[in-house]
């Protein structure tokens, strides 16, 4: 373990004037993750309350290294429920609780959301009133996150999403395959937890592949490797990332939305490690697919925050559903950035339970029209083939309608910004190597 919990006692005059500020807003942020979700969300609790966050990783990565907002302890794994139970327990956070400031716990990808899960469900004394959970049990969590369960509840209820199969790894593939879809198909983990612990040689996030002789050859090496859950296989519908969309709905203690966050993803990560994170996102409306997402958590009998990853299909002009993300997505700053600021709604239900008391039913859904990147301008603009498209995003970038989620005028320093500016030629090489712009526009 880290020596950093003693350092941050005794750094006393930092130290207490954080904890007069949780104290006076009614709750201290804590969040499992040392990424970018976790820097997205500590920008949104400053903003918002002018508080920092509590980060709770083993490793930092360089989002949230150097961080005028936030305060880093060390714990050996989030993914790993007792580790999450350790931390809870170390000094910094039992003097909040000590104090009676209550304690607000979120994870930043959905392995460290299940920790946080069966957390409460194997050891509710650890937590007791003092530390808030605001996310479903675990029999909700996986209804809505293994990725068949979601596939069999949107074709139940008529939810648009693509052709789908799934392959049972717990059986005998041979009798599974072929698989009667038209290829290429995307190829991903039906349990991202069992897939986060699962390692050979070539392992992507998700994987496209070509022929129906290279899915059984991807599932050789993936049963090889002892993954035992389902994977999820899905025709590909057509169209470059400019036709992927993001859904952020947040569903209030009776299951209804009162919020919602809709996007067209113009370009994502291409990186092996990093497939489908969307990069640039532009900030729009679409209500009839938050119609959608109402069907879906109301079956669920969900609760708080939902990230639905979808596409659009011009084959049909529908706009298809993938999956359910159980959390504020890895891209959540898009929100923040547009205007409405989807912390504030983790504190008016679960910590001041205003939501819950109103018994309203009005749902946010306006937003300005902004673009979320973690790349330059420059090169953002260069991803879109459309060109009215291409002229709206212009207009947003020269307007000032940018927004980086990792340039935060409150959290500059020498160190942090020379990390920024070493991060975004890395990033930029990046893209120029996986994702070049001339794949998309053929400049």
């Amino acid at each position: 373990m880290s020596a950093e919990p003693a350092v941050v006692l005794t750094q006393d005059s930092r130290w207490q004037k954080q904890e007069r500020a949780w104290a006076a807003v009614g709750f201290a942020p804590v969040i499992i993750g040392g990424d970018a979700g976790a820097y997205g969300a500590a920008r949104a609790f400053h903003e918002a309350y002018g508080i920092t966050s509590l980060v709770l990783s083993k490793h930092q990565m360089w989002m949230i290294k150097h961080s005028k907002i936030i305060t880093h302890l060390e714990i050996e794994n989030g993914t790993v429920m007792e580790h999450v139970r350790t931390g809870l327990n170390l000094a910094p956070i039992r003097r909040l609780r000590d104090q009676g400031i209550p304690i607000l716990l979120l994870g930043a990808i959905d392995s460290t959301v299940q920790a946080i899960i069966e957390l409460r469900e194997a050891h509710p004394e650890d937590l007791g009133e003092d530390v808030v959970v605001p996310y479903v049990d675990r029999a909700r969590f996986d209804a809505a996150t293994v990725k068949d369960n979601f596939t069999a509840l949107a074709e139940k209820l008529g939810v648009d999403h693509p052709v789908t199969r799934v392959v049972d790894f717990s059986a005998d593939l041979d009798t599974q395959l072929p698989l009667d879809l038209s290829f290429p198909v995307w190829a991903k983990p039906a349990d991202v937890t069992a897939w986060y612990w699962t390692e050979f040689e070539g392992k992507h996030k998700v994987h496209r592949v070509e022929t129906p002789d290279d899915l059984a050859e991807l599932f050789g090496k993936v049963y090889a490797a002892g993954y035992r859950a389902s994977f999820v296989v899905q025709e590909e519908v057509p169209g470059d990332d400019q036709n992927m969309r993001v859904l952020t709905c947040y569903a209030d203690q009776n299951s209804r939305i009162r919020f919602a966050s809709w996007g067209e993803t113009v370009v994502e990560d291409h990186s092996p490690a990093a497939l489908g994170n969307p990069s640039v996102i532009l900030t729009t409306k679409n209500s009839e697919a938050v119609d959608q997402a109402q069907k879906l958590l109301t079956a669920l009998d969900w609760v708080g925050y939902a990230n639905f990853d979808l596409k659009y299909d011009p084959r049909d002009s529908k706009t298809k559903f993938f999956e359910l993300n159980p959390r504020l997505g890895r891209s959540s700053y898009y929100i923040t950035g547009a205007g409405n600021n989807p912390v504030e709604y983790y504190v008016r239900d679960f910590i001041r339970g205003e939501l819950s008391a109103d018994g309203g039913t009005s749902r946010v859904e306006d937003q300005a029209e902004t673009v979320y990147t973690v790349l330059p301008g420059w090169l953002a603009a260069r991803y879109v083939s459309d060109p009215d498209r291409r002229r709206r995003i212009r207009r947003v970038l020269r307007s000032g309608g940018t927004r980086n989620p990792f340039f935060y005028a409150a959290d500059r320093s020498p160190r942090r910004i020379g990390l920024l500016l070493a991060a975004q030629a890395s990033l930029v090489r990046k893209f120029l190597r996986f994702y070049p712009p001339s794949r998309v526009t053929g400049e």
